[in-house]
Order: C-alpha cells, then structure tokens, then sequence
C-alpha cells in the first residue's frame, strides 16, 4: 500500500463521524438497490409459485395427441417433463344432497400428473392402477354422501350434453349445472360406460374445481396403452421469448391443430416470457426508467457524502501538494477512499436490504393472506442475477459519485486548500440580491439569500438532493397509480360482482330481502336489461368519440349528418338508483319523473388489432343533451322511434353488474324502471326482461349455500368469486409492492435531505458565530434560517416539479404501447410534495441550527471543520 493510500485511511479513521455518514449512506443506497431487486424477484416468484398451487407447473398443453404426435412431444429436445391426464367423463352420484352438483368428474392422471400438479392427499395413497381413485373430501361435506377407503364404486360414465341443440359440444366443468327456472335439468348424460373403481384415498378439493363446477372431482391412473389419445401437459427446460413460434412451427410439423394447444400465459408471464410485444416493450421500458431513477437517487446520495467528504479534506489534499503529491495521486485518493467504502459498505448494504424485505414479508404475508386467501407466501428470493446487478450499480454508483470529487481534488492548488477559499464566491455580482427581498422580508432574508449565494456548491448539493427526492416520489407514485389503472384495464370484461341471481319469479320481494338482509353480503344491485332489442341512437359528428373518429369506416356510415350508436339500456330498482344516483352526482327524482337516463361516455376495452388496452371517451355528451332512440329489427334492419330520453348526468362509473362490452359505438344509460315503462308505450317491455340481482359478499361460498337454503323456487344462481378473487389479488398484491417502493423512496429521500442539510449547517459554524458576534439576535438567526429554508424549497420545486412532469409524461409514454388512456396529472401527489419539501427542510434546518446554538462563539470562531 502506497503512502497516499496509508494516509487516506489513517484521515478516515481521524474523521469517524464524517466516515460514518459516509458508510451509512452508501448502506441506504446498496440496501435499496437489492430491495428492490428483491422485491422484483421475490414478487415474481410468488406469482409463479400461487399460480403453480393453482393450476399446476406446466408451460404448453395438447389436447387429444394420438401416439405419435406423443412420441414426438416426449422426443423434442426441449422437453423436461411430460405429465399425461385425460378428462374421462360424469357419473350420477348416487344420494348427493346438493341439487346443483350432482355429478362425479372423473380425470385420469400418470404418476407424474400426481406430483405436478396441485392435489393434496389426505388420507390413503395416489393410485396405481387405472380401476383406482382417490376421492374428494368436499363429497361427504356438500353431497352427504361417506365413501370409505376399500369401497367399491360401480359408476356409469358419460358425457354431459345440453338438451339445447344448439349447443352441439361436451359440457366441462366450467359450465355449472344447467336448468330452467323452475330447476328443472336442462342437460343429460350420453354414451354411459360402465367402470368400477375401488376408493384407496382421499384428496382436498383440487384449486382447479370451482365451487360452481357441477362435478365433484375423483382421480384415477391413467393406463396409457389403452388410451387412444390423451391430453399432455409439457415442463420446458429452457423457457424462451421464440416459445410461441416454436411450438406453433412444432404443432405444425406434427399436425397438431391450432386448437389443439394451449399456453399457461399466467405462468409464463410471471417468467419473463411474454407474447404480446406491445406489453414487452412496455415492461422493458418502464423497467429502465424506473432503474435509472434509483440509481440517480443513489447518486445523489453518495455524491453528497463523498462531496462533503472532499470538501472537508481539501486542507489535507492541500498539504500532500505541497510535498509532491501529483494530481493523479490526489484523484486516485478519492477513488481509493471510495473503495474502502464500498468494500465496508456494499456486504452490509446487501444484508441489510435483504433483512429488511424479510421482516416487510412477515407483515405483508398476514396481510394478503387474510385478505385474499392465498395459499402461498412472500418469501425474500435470492438469485445470483439480482445480487450481481445489485452489486455491480452499486460499484457503478459509487464510481459516478466519486468521479467529479475526485477530479476535483485533483485540481486543487496547495495555496487555495490550505487557505480554505476555493468554495468561497466573494465578488459582489456573485452574492448581488435584489432590493425587494431587504424591503419585503427583512435584512435576515437578504442575508440568509447572500450565504446561499455565497456557498454555492453547498447550495446546489442540497437542492439538487431536494431535486431528487421530488422526481422520486412524484415518478413512483405516478408509476404506481397508472400500472394499478393499466392492470385494472387489462381486467376488462372481468365480473365486478361475486354472485348472480336470476329474479322473475313469484315471491322474488320476499325471498331478495332475506339475501340482502345476510350479513356477509357487502353490496347489491338489482337491474333489468333489454337483451333481445337492438336500441339505437343517431347523434352528431362532434359527438362522437375521439377514438371512434380515427376509424376508417367512420366517415363512410353517416346517415344526414348523423353516425349511428348503439345503445345498451340498463333499468335499476328505486333502492339501487337513489344510491347509484348519490353515488354519481345525478338527481334522482329527475330519473324518476320524467324520460331522464345516467350516461356512461367512458369505455374500455381491448384492441386486439392494435395489441392494446384502451380507456377512452365513447360519446362527447353535455347533460341535458337529448338522445332519440329507436328500435331496429336485426333481419330488415327498419328502425321505429321511441322516445327522446334526456341526459340527466355523464360518468366513468359503471354500477355493479353492468358491462359495456359493445366497443367504442355502443353507450350505457341507466334508467328507473319507471323510464323503462314509458319508453314507447312499454314496448321495450317483455316477458324476457327479468331482473337480475347481483352481489358482493365477504363470504361468497356460504352465501350461496345460504341462498339455496332458504328459496322454495329454485333460481339460476351463478358464483363469480373466483374470478373477482384473481383480479383483485393481483391488485392488491401490486398494491404492496409499488406503496412499499414508495415508502422506501420516501424514507430514503428524507434521509438524504436531512443528511445534506444537517451536514452544511454544521460546515456553516464560523459563518454564524461571526454573525452573532456581530451582533445578530436569536429571534434573526431563526428568522434568517427560515427564509433560507424557504429559498431552498422554492428553487428545488422550480426544477423538481418540470422534470418529474417530464419523466412522467414519458412513463406515460411507455404504458401507451400496451394501453391506451388520457394523461393526468397527479395533483393530489404534487400537494403532498409542495407541503413536504417545505416541511421536511423546514425541520432539517431547525434540528440542525438547534445545534449550532449551543456552540460557542470563540470555540466556533476558531473551527475550521467538524
């Protein structure tokens, strides 16, 4: 080790508090880093390991593969894992209690089936042998019926077949049980073959079975050789971005048919292989941006550690120039000091990154689970790859930040560091204010802007830190509200209730009040739609929507002026309109005394020809705008008119159970059933027209065995929970992670603010006991830093605020290859900044000069550092 080395270390060691600050800031720099790699991995991880707990580990599935294309499948290099099953078919179980499940789903899985997928035995082993089954516990808990281990099941299987006509395909287990509104079946079960089947374990429910399956499920082995064709599951070895046209150019050459494949796009998604190309430069770019935000927030903090570092040595560079140290010895000490740092600081930083995600997953873990139910948990995921990226910015980062310190040392003179004056800017241009700051605040004011001016560097360090942590927090709240709007978007289409109830029956008031009054049931909606009705509605060019204005066809469909829009009319019970009415701003008593309608002017929808998620304006309406409607018979497409119904308010709020999946010429008005009456002289009126009663429950399971109890007319009800449950757990669940980055980027950048502040009031000692022995007052003093501390916020908000507009703006951008919605900003989030910055430095500068007080005017006359 050199001498310059030597005597680096040995002024580190001298200066422990400096170096201290030093370390910890690079700590809080590392330990973000790997969080959020840890975070982006572990997040991952999970969403693989619940979607595997779910649905089973597989990324392609054939279905129907005859002997050869098998041969082929098992033969292709890529190829890990092959897990054979087969859909045998139903049988009547005999005794079953639950009129809605009356049936035994038989699947048939090889040996490798059994682990791969997610069955969970509770008693007894897996079979062995094809005319053995394992059977599932919810049997004896819903239907009633105790099948023991050793029994023997002698089953008539078949395949379930709608008595519709029209429905010419084999029913699965995603089509609940039909009947009609009396409860009468509506299906049947044909080509019955006799099996026997010996019972030799029970299993839990599969996560596959939903609670509305009509089947429940018992597994059998698959006996391979008499099967003529079978489904088969693929595990790849490696999982790459050409999957899909390898396996399509495989499917091909093995004639396998288009539908005879399909992809686990849950699974590959959350393993980095996503198809569509719009989403996948989505991702990447976001990605960069928000990895080049985090690493400029470390930047700054460690800059300012070492900058400080630099500034406090710059007597003790003086005097190794003054003996001989050239300029290359001087700028590699920095260098090795940071080093030094980065060898002490980076391990710890890693470990304390990933402690903290730790002890942040054990609170999460009881969050979600609670929440959502889900069975897996948030475990902290280490990878080589995430540790190596979070050491090499780091290295990156430290580098950076020593870089200009460093050339900076390089270039000071022995004269100038020993003197202590290449900081100080004292010509009278440098430190020149205006006239108006003295006459409208005071002489503390001008003094406190002179010192300002004065230290520039120090200054500039500490806005640019203020800088830094606004575009932080303003870019990841941004990033977090609009990636919960974009996965809200990508939901589109999806049910926003749990439950759905068929109505139209006698004694529907009664039997609807005794489901309202449950206690799990959260929210209800009753409403009556017009189905079988084509509504129209000419309206004019400026009207139209700016999304349906770009078309091609638009301008080729117009009727005098006119385009036409078609209209889906919605109608909701008195209770369920005054509250979607208050809900909406709209007046009630409007809508209900007269031909009045709630417009929804705002769709969403997926544009499959573009690749995108659009949310967009579909109609440019004013309330009390009149909209005439008409009705057009879909053979001779002759239009008769109706009435004209006024809009009586326009919103993006759709109330539970209504969708808006027409596309961008459709428009959704609610109306009271009274409007629905008038419209026409009743004509929209028909038997066909029954209610519908929809519902969010805490409990949606037992609610439904709570509804089946108590109705004497058997209704069509549908259970939608898992659905609602997938979506809101993927938004929950990025919930926590993007609100858990902005607390860490919040608490960082607070960090970094204080730190900055507290260390340039402490460089700031002579210069404020020279002002009090001059004979400034306390009550000055505070007032000179509180008008320092507001100089600080305002310039950091003129430069933070327009370039976090920028980044989001670009951000924006990015999502706008896979989506496609208005740009807003977030107000709510720039208040909160405004207040923050002011308060924050507000605080920062009390602690600090609280401090200074203390000091003594002589000791400090006579300090030359820290």
């Amino acid at each position: 080790m050199n001498i310059v080395n030597k005597l680096t270390i040995r002024h580190l060691k001298q200066n422990k508090r400096r170096t201290l600050v030093t370390i910890i800031g690079v700590i809080i720099s590392v330990a973000m880093l790997t969080a959020v790699a840890t975070i982006g991995v572990s997040f991952m991880d999970l969403l693989k390991r619940q979607t595997i707990a779910e649905g089973g580990n597989w990324h392609v599935l054939y279905h129907d593969l005859n002997e050869k294309q098998l041969e082929a499948v098992q033969k292709d290099p890529n190829t890990k894992e092959v897990i054979l099953s087969k859909d045998r078919g139903y049988a009547t179980l005999e005794g079953g209690k639950d009129p809605y499940k009356p049936y035994l789903f038989i699947k048939e899985y090889n040996e490798k089936g059994f682990a791969q997928f997610p069955i969970e035995l509770s008693s007894g082993r897996y079979p062995q042998k094809a005319n053995e089954v394992v059977i599932s516990d919810e049997i004896k808990k819903g239907a009633g019926v105790d099948y023991k281990i050793g029994d023997v099941l002698k089953l008539d299987v078949g395949e379930r077949h709608a008595l519709d006509e029209e429905i010419n395909e084999p029913l699965d287990q995603s089509f609940s049980y039909m009947t009609d509104q009396n409860g009468k079946s509506e299906e049947k079960l044909v080509d019955l073959k006799t099996e026997e089947y010996t019972v030799v374990g029970t299993i839990k429910r599969p996560t596959w079975e939903q609670p509305w399956a009509p089947g429940y499920t018992i597994l059998s082995y698959l006996d391979q050789e008499k099967m003529k064709e079978v489904n088969t599951s693929v595990v790849l070895k490696k999982l790459k971005g050409s999957l899909f046209a390898d396996t399509e150019k495989f499917a091909k050459a093995n004639k396998i048919e288009d539908q005879q494949y399909e992809f686990n796009y849950d699974l590959l998604n959350y393993s980095g292989i996503i198809k569509n190309g719009g989403m996948r430069t989505t991702l990447y770019t976001l990605s960069a941006i928000i990895m080049t935000i985090i690493i400029v927030g470390s930047v700054s903090l460690i800059y300012n550690a070492f900058a400080i570092s630099v500034a406090e040595r710059s007597r003790h560079l003086g005097m190794l120039s003054s003996v001989g140290a050239t300029k290359t010895q001087k700028r590699n000490s920095v260098f090795f000091e940071g080093a030094v740092i980065g060898l002490t600081s980076i391990p710890i930083g890693i470990i304390a990154g990933l402690v903290g995600m730790g002890i942040t997953f054990m609170f999460i873990n009881k969050m979600i689970e609670g929440a959502l139910g889900i069975s897996e948990e948030l475990e902290v995921t280490v990878t080589f790859g995430s540790i190596l990226v979070a050491v090499l910015v780091s290295i990156l980062t430290i580098f950076i930040s020593t870089f200009i310190p460093a050339k900076r040392a390089s270039r000071i003179s022995a004269i100038d560091a020993i003197r202590q004056t290449k900081d100080l800017k004292l010509t009278r241009k440098a430190v020149k204010t205006s006239k108006l700051v003295r006459k409208m605040f005071g002489m503390e004011a001008e003094i406190g802007l002179k010192n300002l001016k004065r230290n520039k560097r120090r200054y500039q360090a500490t806005v640019f830190s203020l800088v830094i942590s606004i575009i932080l927090f303003l870019s990841v709240s941004f990033f977090t509200d609009n990636l919960k709007k974009s996965l809200e978007l990508s939901q589109v289409g999806g049910a926003d209730y749990d439950i759905y109830i068929e109505l139209g029956h006698e004694g529907d008031d009664q039997f609807v009040q005794s489901i309202v009054s449950m206690d799990d049931v959260t929210e209800y909606n009753i409403i009556k739609d017009v189905p079988d009705k084509s509504i129209t509605s000419w309206v004019d060019k400026d009207m139209a929507g700016d999304q349906l204005q770009t078309t091609a066809d638009f301008k080729e469909q117009f009727k005098d002026g006119k385009y036409q829009y078609y209209i889906n009319l919605y109608a909701l019970n008195d209770e369920s309109l005054k509250s979607y009415a208050d809900q909406v701003g709209a007046n009630y008593e409007q809508l209900q005394n007269s031909l009045s309608a709630i417009a929804i002017n705002t769709i969403q929808y997926e544009d499959e020809e573009a690749g995108r998620y659009v949310e967009t304006k579909n109609i440019h309406a004013k309330v009390g705008d009149k909209l005439s409607l008409n009705t057009e018979d879909w053979e001779t497409e002759k239009e008769e008119k109706l009435d004209q119904i006024t809009i009586a308010a326009l919103t993006d709020q759709k109330p539970m159970g209504v969708f808006d999946n027409g596309g961008i010429i459709n428009v959704v008005l609610i109306v009271s059933e009274s409007t629905l009456n008038q419209l026409g002289d009743g004509v929209l009126v028909e038997e066909e027209n029954s209610p519908s009663l929809y519902l969010k429950s805490k409990d949606p399971i037992d609610t439904q065995k709570q509804i089946e109890e108590i109705e004497n007319i058997r209704h069509y009800v549908e259970n939608y929970y898992k659905d609602r449950q997938d979506n809101q757990q993927m938004i929950l669940l990025m919930s926590v992670f993007t609100y858990g980055f902005i607390t860490l980027i919040t608490l960082i950048s607070i960090a970094n603010i204080l730190n900055t502040i507290s260390t340039s009031i402490s460089l700031r000692k002579r210069e404020f006991a020279m002002l009090k022995s001059m004979g400034m007052t306390p009550k000055g003093f505070n007032k000179m830093i509180n008008y320092e501390s507001i100089f600080y916020g305002i310039k950091a908000l003129l430069y933070g605020l327009p370039i976090s507009i920028v980044i989001m703006y670009l951000m924006y951008r990015a999502l706008m290859n896979s989506f496609d919605y208005v740009f807003t900003l977030p107000w709510l989030s720039l208040l909160y900044v405004v207040v923050a910055v002011f308060l924050i430095v507000g605080i920062a500068m009390l602690y600090s000069s609280s401090k200074v007080k203390k000091e003594n005017i002589i000791d400090a006359l006579k300090q030359e550092n820290i």
